[in-house]
């Protein structure tokens, strides 16, 4: 990984420093939910970041579900109706 550090150092590009990354994946653990993973200075990077994708997979997921849902409201209600249209402002 060092290898490759250097050589994006010598191209010009912006150099990230591991404190910097050790303190992104620590922010990062922070923002998910208590129970997915244990909180503790063992947890690796790799772990963290699985369970990060696994997290937002599953917030995609409850986004969709409540789209639909949101969607299925909507044509049972009047179209012209107040609640109609804080419905479709939900939705876009």
């Amino acid at each position: 990984m060092s290898s490759r550090r250097s050589r994006q150092s010598s191209s010009g590009a912006s150099r990230i420093t591991d404190d910097q990354i050790i303190q992104l994946i620590s922010k990062l653990q922070h923002l998910l939910p208590g129970t997915r993973i244990q909180r503790s200075n063992k947890s690796s990077a790799s772990k963290v970041l699985q369970e990060t994708c696994t997290y937002v997979r599953s917030l995609h997921r409850e986004v969709d579900d409540l789209s639909d849902r949101l969607s299925q409201l909507l044509s049972t209600i009047d179209a012209d109706s107040p609640e109609a249209s804080i419905i479709r402002s939900l939705i876009m």
